[in-house]
């Protein structure tokens, strides 16, 4: 939690009840409850215009945004196949493998007969 620990976050909250006393942390608290809902409300108010002015524009923001997500998906895979090149040449070596393993079951069939 930003980079604080449990004892500097009960030093922290030592120090806060010495400055404000223990009957005003519950009003400080639901200021900043407040406060924090006002925010969060605000900032889903302008998202929400963003989209709607969008829309009344003609802009699908789900096109531009999806476009970026296919790219990111294209570059993640080409950073995949860069970092674990042996992973694709596993599969395109097991292919013929498994073609050898049936053509000397094909061979040897008539001669395990045979014995």
């Amino acid at each position: 939690m930003f980079g604080i620990g449990g004892g500097e976050f009960v030093f922290i909250i030592f120090i806060v009840l010495m400055l404000f006393g223990s009957d005003k942390i519950p009003e400080f608290a639901r200021s900043l409850g407040k406060g924090m809902a006002q925010l969060k409300n605000a900032t889903n108010e302008i998202k929400t215009e963003i989209s709607r002015s969008a829309k009344d524009s003609g802009m699908d923001l789900d096109s531009l945004t999806g476009g970026v997500s296919e790219e990111i998906k294209k570059a993640k895979e080409e950073i995949n196949k860069s970092i674990n090149p042996l992973e694709n040449i596993a599969s395109d070596i097991q292919n013929p493998i498994q073609k050898a393993k049936e053509d000397i079951e094909n061979i040897t069939g008539p001669i395990k007969r045979q014995m």
